[in-house]
């Protein structure tokens, strides 16, 4: 009787203890192909035939969506006019287990012949691709997690595994943030974990705010018009000095209308920058119990320039 969970752990051990052979034998040529890349003025394109082509595609992207410049070129398409989609100032990386794959052969030829620096990725360093690729990648011969050698596994693994190394090298270098990451994963969970503050406040006309000297039948008024449940008081010049809750209201119950929101106000609210990520806005409102904060833009006066509600993130899948 097949125990589908054994074999399933044999096939996963085989692809960690190749992915740590991988990591013990990388040499001087990961970084030569790192330093090519980097030096790119125009994409890092990919190109691969069969899996290795998907495993191409999924390189291309994570390379995109970490601040390299990439793109997948098919080889078969780009022996039909994609190669024009190759130009001075781009890398070619090509992926090839065997590195023999006869589909890129039109691909090398072009790199050849328009000087576009060549990168390299097979498991046999005497292989064609190899021997012509200006940075030669070359990837253990370990088999395949089969048993057989015929479906692609540990090869792949390892492909991808070095596809990711390099993104990854290349990011860290160009100090690419998590900011910078969420300007090209806009949409989804990932999004709205990297949301800014910016992109979910609200500005201009709708920020509650009323000034010290304003009575307190007038910031009712306010309060009550604007929606949040929350007023933010500020001085002659605009700066945020103080913050009216219906906590401040209830304190001050008796007498409430004769007195001026500078009487009401607790003074020094907590603020936040709307270049701060969404995701620590709502950590500091749960943490503090509060449902808004103010934002104030770092690079004027502690001026506010709008408003954060926690619904807001709610709403974009915070929380």
């Amino acid at each position: 009787m097949t125990d589908f969970k054994s074999l399933g752990q044999d096939v996963i051990r085989a692809e960690a203890e190749a992915l740590e052979t991988l990591a013990n034998q990388l040499g001087d040529s990961f970084e030569a192909a790192a330093k090519l890349m980097l030096a790119a003025t125009g994409r890092v394109i990919l190109c691969g035939m069969g899996k290795s082509g998907h495993i191409a595609r999924k390189i291309a992207a994570t390379l995109a969506s970490t601040g390299t410049p990439a793109q997948f070129v098919h080889p078969a398409e780009a022996s039909h006019g994609d190669l024009g989609m190759m130009a001075k100032g781009d890398v070619v990386l090509l992926l090839s287990n065997s590195g023999e794959t006869p589909e890129l052969a039109d691909v090398i030829a072009h790199t050849r012949r328009f000087n576009i620096p060549l990168i390299g990725m097979a498991s046999r360093a005497d292989s064609t691709l190899l021997t012509q690729s200006d940075v030669a990648l070359v990837l253990p011969q370990l088999g395949e997690a089969c048993g057989t050698g015929v479906v692609p596994t540990i090869s792949t693994t390892m492909t991808l595994a070095l596809g990711d190394a390099l993104a990854v090298v290349l990011m860290k270098h160009r100090q690419f943030t998590p900011a910078n990451f969420r300007d090209f994963h806009p949409g989804g969970k990932l999004g709205a974990l990297l949301s800014k503050v910016g992109d979910l406040m609200h500005s201009g006309d709708a920020v509650p705010l009323t000034t010290a000297n304003t009575s307190m039948q007038d910031v009712l008024i306010t309060i009550s018009q604007k929606g949040f449940g929350v007023v933010g008081v500020t001085d002659d010049s605009g700066t945020l000095k103080g913050i009216i809750t219906d906590g401040d209201l209830r304190r001050h119950m008796d007498g409430l209308l004769d007195l001026t929101a500078g009487d009401v106000m607790t003074a020094g609210p907590k603020t936040i920058s709307p270049d701060a990520l969404a995701e620590e806005a709502v950590g500091q409102m749960n943490e503090r119990k509060i449902t808004c904060l103010f934002v104030v833009d770092p690079k004027g006066l502690a001026q506010p320039c709008g408003i954060l509600h926690i619904h807001d993130c709610l709403r974009a899948g915070l929380g």
